[in-house]
């Protein structure tokens, strides 16, 4: 890389190394950090850069673009109740800001109609297509706003796919953003693979430009920053380009990239979806992209469903979000979609608020806020519910009784009553014969007409 003079940061007031253009010759794939045939590096050059949370953060969706290259595609009905879902759970308040399509078959086109036929501000529809003059045809004919437009901007991707130099990819890049501008139409330029690029010689470069021409058209282009990989680092102190918060921080205080025209996209490759998107959040990033259930390429893009609780852990509220919708997508997707959400898969599986311990269940007898997260049954309409097997105990029998059967107050089952030691005697011996698995709802509804019959009475008196 050329040397570089250091500048004065307008923002800081401090003198800062400075960043340029710089072609190579060769690729810069930063082998001390990702040599390949080893697990990547995380490397430190303990520089701490300042928290900046913007004033608003948002939310927006790709599970009709990513989410669709990771399982069989939607119908243009299923996309249609989907979007129907996502406008339902941001309740009018634009949060969930918005949501991208494909363009290039007539399924695409007709379920952008569609949507659009809808009628509703959020989330805002918006296109995504490579950096080609030919893609941003479709989209004019879509008649949309805004699109994502591919940049690849890491030399893994500029050498070694498209076969270019960094001077190549810029110009071309540059092309197909400026015919958007032209067309009044906002870019989105998608920063694919930026945990791998070089910021001083490429990025900041390429970003700083894309603001030169956004003060000069008065359109407000906007960089996403691209996890592809999931390599970024939440982590303080770990050297550009892992570290999430120095990315952010370039962006915004070198580039001169505002907060509100920044996006983070991360997948989950290594376990960081969620916190580097809050990271991303907390360093001066405005939105964060994100699928239904984490659905996307290879490991998954960040869950939406996770972002809207984080959004209320920052913010304190939930933003007039209705987070009851959360329990209604998971429903529709194991309903109607069939796809299976692994039990334990926080806020969206079937058994994320169980306990089969006997010891937890004891405590949710008590009083459920010794063992639950959080209000489940009025924030999301899901009561936590005790699982029962050979370590369940009385407690846990219980347990199970009172949540299945809405026993609440005096009319409770306690695990010293002589109906619960009956059923526990029952349970344990369905293990001692060799038993593995679960005993299910059937069964202990059957042990409950055995051994609690006032139970079946209580419901049926609640019922008439």
């Amino acid at each position: 890389m050329a040397s570089m003079k250091p500048k004065l940061n307008e923002k800081s007031g401090l003198l800062e190394l400075g960043f340029q253009f710089t072609d190579v010759s060769e690729p810069n794939l930063f082998r001390n950090m990702y040599p390949y045939n080893d697990i990547p590096k995380l490397i430190f050059n303990h520089r701490i850069v300042p928290m900046n949370l913007p004033d608003k953060i948002y939310i927006t969706d790709t599970t009709f673009r990513d989410g669709q290259q990771a399982r069989s595609p939607y119908t243009v009905k299923e996309i249609c109740e989907i979007f129907t879902l996502l406008h339902r759970l941001d309740n009018g308040n634009g949060i969930i800001r918005q949501s991208e399509f494909f363009l290039y078959s007539q399924k695409d086109k007709e379920a952008v109609e569609k949507c659009l036929e809808l009628g509703y501000d959020f989330p805002q529809i918006t296109a995504w297509i490579r950096a080609r003059k030919e893609d941003f045809a479709l989209v004019k004919e879509m008649k949309l706003k805004e699109t994502g437009i591919l940049v690849s901007c890491s030399d893994y991707h500029i050498f070694k796919k498209m076969k270019w130099t960094r001077s190549e990819a810029l110009k071309n890049y540059l092309e197909v953003i400026e015919a958007a501008l032209q067309e009044g139409i906002v870019p989105r330029c998608h920063f694919e693979d930026i945990t791998r690029a070089d910021f001083h010689g490429f990025v900041l470069p390429f970003a700083h430009k894309l603001m030169e021409l956004s003060q000069e058209s008065g359109i407000p282009i906007k960089i996403r920053a691209c996890d592809t990989l999931g390599l970024g680092s939440s982590i303080p102190g770990v050297v550009l380009p892992r570290s999430v918060q120095q990315i952010m921080h370039s962006l915004t205080n070198y580039a001169g990239v505002p907060s509100e025209q920044l996006e983070w996209h991360g997948h989950n490759d290594f376990y960081n979806a969620v916190p580097n998107a809050v990271t991303a959040w907390l360093y001066g990033c405005s939105s964060v992209n994100t699928s239904l259930l984490g659905i996307g390429e290879r490991t998954g893009n960040t869950p939406l469903e996770a972002m809207v609780v984080e959004y209320c852990q920052l913010k304190g509220n939930n933003g007039g979000m209705n987070l009851k919708v959360i329990t209604e997508i998971a429903e529709y997707f194991e309903n109607e979609q069939h796809f299976e959400i692994p039990p334990r898969t926080p806020y969206v599986g079937r058994a994320f608020n169980a306990t089969r311990a006997g010891i937890h269940a004891d405590g949710l007898m008590k009083d459920e806020e010794i063992y639950n997260i959080f209000n489940t049954t009025d924030i999301l309409g899901r009561p936590p519910i005790v699982v029962v097997d050979a370590h369940s105990g009385t407690a846990g029998i219980a347990a199970w009784i009172n949540t299945y059967y809405s026993l609440t107050g005096s009319n409770c089952v306690g695990k010293r009553d002589h109906g619960v030691a009956k059923i526990k005697k029952w349970v344990d011996g369905e293990y001692a014969d060799g038993r593995t698995t679960v005993i299910g709802d059937a069964e202990l509804e059957q042990q409950v007409k055995l051994h609690l019959r006032r139970v079946l009475t209580l419901r049926e008196s609640r019922s008439e």
